[in-house]
């Protein structure tokens, strides 16, 4: 069982949330909370594997119980669950500790599935989050900060990513094959030393 800890003020959608995942085989709720004023004797006595965290909270923010949280040592995943898509809530929340960033419009059944890519390792985010960030990235890697030994192809490839090519648009624009996409992108990864979108979407934040 897949134990949920849920952090959000507003109480029609954490009557929701709780009753979604009381609802569904492999999950058990094990608190809903306004705020989190007393977060850690209640992650403490909880033991989550994962929180669910808003970011607009009375008297604390979910940001700084993230914090609280991770300073504390606890190992639970953290997925940011909020209505702000801004860079510096983004950044804040990565930096901070969280395991990724989900926005509060994401259907019930892709959330869940949010969740079980967190508890394997991933970092899910919200498709637009996701570009955001890979925005970010790009925008950081033509200001020349850091190149990471990208050829001039490969920086056209992820360049192209960034702007939302599929893998089929991509080998259309370049005029080369998918085969050839998937390998420059195998070589982009590589070159970043991570090993999915995922991944590389949480460097970025954490290197700016």
């Amino acid at each position: 069982m897949t134990r949920i800890l849920i952090y959000e003020d507003n109480t029609q959608l954490r009557d929701v949330l709780s009753i979604l995942f009381e609802g569904t085989p492999g999950f058990k709720l094990v608190g809903a909370y306004p705020d989190c004023r007393h977060v850690l004797t209640q992650v403490r006595q909880a033991e989550p594997d994962v929180i669910l965290m808003d970011i607009d909270m009375p008297g604390i923010s979910g940001i700084d119980g993230l914090r609280a949280i991770r300073a504390a040592g606890f190992k639970s995943k953290v997925l940011m669950l909020t209505v702000f898509d801004d860079n510096k809530n983004v950044f804040e929340s990565i930096r901070a500790g969280a395991n990724g960033y989900i926005l509060k419009k994401t259907p019930p059944a892709k959330l869940l599935e949010f969740i079980e890519d967190s508890l394997n390792g991933g970092a899910p985010m919200t498709s637009s989050i996701a570009s955001q960030v890979l925005n970010m990235f790009a925008a950081q890697y033509r200001s020349g900060t850091d190149d990471f030994d990208l050829s001039q192809r490969e920086q056209e490839v992820l360049n192209l990513l960034v702007d939302g090519y599929s893998y089929k648009l991509i080998a259309d624009k370049l005029c080369i094959s998918m085969d050839t996409v998937r390998s420059h992108i195998k070589k982009i990864y590589d070159k970043l030393q991570v090993n999915s979108k995922s991944e590389a979407v949480a460097k970025a934040l954490r290197n700016r």
